[in-house]
């Protein structure tokens, strides 16, 4: 759990008087609410894209890769171009959250989500390139070592390629798990939340029966951070196994030990960038501008501004030993004075401008604080890591050892159609995840409002650090309710001996006086002159913590417990945030119907 205790002068990561109920609302709008017409736009454009690129594809199925831009030198191009940079956004999207997660980064709550389904979806992605590639895409299961209709013929385990398969298989299997484990309570928090009948009994599965006890929590913590032990080192040997296709062959330019974590690097760079621009809509198109605010967006920059360093040391690192070696082939490697000078001395000068100068403006902070810009940069990255690619798979076989194979690549309308496709079939997934599933983490959210939400630190500035921010109440309120509560008064017994627990186990009447006065006028006002207090402890859910705060707003009977209804459960979550949805989910109001008939 988070700590409750933050400087005022950092800035909050949640903005606006929100209270725990506000966020269960606003994170649940998108899902159960309306698509707005920023959604609808967005949207649309992504479906026509993803619409396109399937007709290209089954263009390319029924006829045959012939109708790509290959040749007999080139016979890698456009196609694994695209894969590798889908891997490369892929993989840096479980590593942000599970990264941030071990070290306990409170942003990490605004942006996990996005990254994580930004994996599964990315992936999904890269997939396709070799399926199509085969030719055969029906024969896509020669890849696996299971038994065939040739029995002798079985895959070639010393092959790259074949670890590309194993590798990525176990990333998005893990990353499927890790991803679905931190939606269990906002599956759980939209299951209570629905009146559609049909949308509870989905979301009550897809939950696992989540409840929100004490237990629910450890072993969510416990495998949450699991997971990420384990996802964080996955990612680093899934791309070093994508960078072997290239570093274990003999190619000029490919034949090179920077390779594995120099494509670690790149796809961290341009995962960050990519994480940077779905966050940036999808704040705007699910209204989520208090919870993804300008100070997530410059924690991104940050790191991207780190990542495009290493990436730059790479580059430079790699264009001297091109040099250096004196080797007249390595002229010919994408990064070379050959490159940078040659037929593709534009996809060389592309990649050098998008990665190596324009991230470089986000040192000035204006600018790293800039959304639009912001935008702008994160797109212009993913274009020069798609260049980077390009560069390494096209300049470096367009110039083999042979000048008699020397050839140019020029992709077709089919090369150019089915990438579009697969950038509008992942927006197309992502939008619609947005709305059946949460994009923000609610339940964790939640644990740094007390810290990082602008009303408690606006609380802290005035009253300063030390302030309990509680006021002291009398054991049995007055009859104008707990608004009219005054110090002073004779108590028969404390509610506690030590001054440390009675702040921490107060309610904050300042905060608060509206909602109780609204919730004693539906439960009814205790009067001590002509009723007696009951024992509320005998309520399954009810403690001595939870029936001291309830003494304190006024409730001590179960008369007033068996009035509760919906509405003054959410009023009492708001109040009490401690234990949000335990009254209804205990019902509260139904055992104290029982006990009071019993008495």
């Amino acid at each position: 759990m988070s700590s409750h205790y933050e400087a005022p002068i950092r800035e909050p990561l949640v903005l606006g008087e929100k209270s725990y109920h506000d966020i269960s609302v606003d994170v649940g709008a998108p899902v159960l609410g309306k698509a707005n017409k920023s959604w609808w736009i967005v949207f649309t454009i992504a479906l026509i894209a993803f619409l396109w690129g399937l007709g290209c594809i089954i263009y390319t199925v029924s006829t045959g890769i012939g109708v790509w831009g290959l040749n007999k030198t080139i016979g890698w191009a456009w196609d694994i171009t695209n894969f590798v940079w889908w891997v490369g956004i892929g993989h840096a999207g479980t590593l942000i959250s599970a990264v941030l997660l071990l070290f306990r980064q409170k942003w990490r709550m605004a942006v996990n989500r996005s990254a994580e389904a930004m994996t599964i979806f990315a992936v999904v992605q890269a997939g396709l390139f070799p399926i199509i590639h085969m030719g055969r895409p029906w024969l896509a299961y020669w890849v696996l070592p299971i038994p065939n209709q040739f029995g002798s013929l079985w895959v070639n385990f010393n092959s790259p390629l074949l670890w590309d398969v194993f590798a990525i298989s176990t990333y998005l299997s893990v990353s499927l798990v890790f991803w679905w484990t931190g939606l269990l309570p906002d599956f759980a928090m939209i299951r209570d939340r629905t009146q559609s009948p049909f949308q509870k009994k989905i979301y009550g599965i897809l939950s696992f029966g989540w409840s929100g006890r004490v237990k629910d929590w450890q072993r969510f913590e416990e495998v949450s951070l699991v997971l990420a032990g384990l996802a964080t080192p996955l990612v680093l040997s899934v791309h070093t196994i994508v960078s072997f296709d290239f570093a274990t062959s003999v190619v000029p330019g490919w034949h090179s030990t920077i390779y594995p974590p120099y494509f670690v690097a790149g796809a961290i760079f341009s995962g960050f960038a990519m994480v940077q621009t779905l966050l940036i809509i999808m704040r705007k198109v699910s209204n989520l501008e208090n919870y993804i605010t300008v100070l997530h967006i410059e924690y991104m920059n940050k790191v991207i501004l780190l990542t495009g360093g290493i990436v730059t040391v790479a580059y430079l690192i790699e264009y001297f030993i091109a040099w250096y070696s004196g080797v007249p082939y390595e002229n010919y490697a994408y990064l070379s004075f050959g490159a940078a000078t040659g037929p593709y001395w534009w996809a060389f000068w592309a990649l050098i401008i998008c990665n190596l100068i324009v991230p470089l403006t986000l040192w000035v902070k204006k600018l790293r604080r800039n959304i639009v810009w912001t935008f702008i940069v994160a797109l212009i990255i993913n274009i020069g890591m798609w260049f980077e690619r390009f560069d390494i798979i096209v300049i470096d076989l367009s110039k083999d050892r042979l000048t008699s194979t020397w050839a140019m690549f020029q992709p077709t309308f089919v090369d150019i159609g089915t990438f579009m496709g697969t950038i509008g079939f992942f927006f197309v997934l992502f939008l619609l995840y947005a709305r059946t599933f949460p994009v923000i983490a609610q339940a964790e959210v939640k644990t740094i409002l007390k810290s990082s939400g602008e009303s408690f630190k606006k609380l802290r500035a005035i009253h300063g650090d030390d302030h309990s921010h509680v006021q002291t109440v009398e054991e049995y309120p007055a009859d104008a309710g707990p608004a009219a509560n005054t110090l002073d008064k004779n108590f028969e017994s404390p509610f506690n001996s030590a001054e440390d627990e009675v702040e921490n186990n107060a309610v904050d009447f300042e905060m608060h006086k509206g909602k109780i006065d609204n919730l004693l006028s539906a439960v009814g006002v205790f009067n001590p002159e002509t009723q007696s207090q009951d024992d509320l402890k005998k309520i399954n859910g009810v403690g001595p913590v939870m029936e001291q705060k309830l003494h304190q707003l006024g409730i001590f009977t179960f008369e007033q417990v068996s009035r509760m209804t919906d509405r003054e459960y959410d009023l009492l979550d708001e109040i009490i945030s401690e234990f949000p949805g335990r009254a209804k989910r205990d019902d509260w109001a139904g055992q104290a119907l029982i006990l009071k008939n019993e008495n």
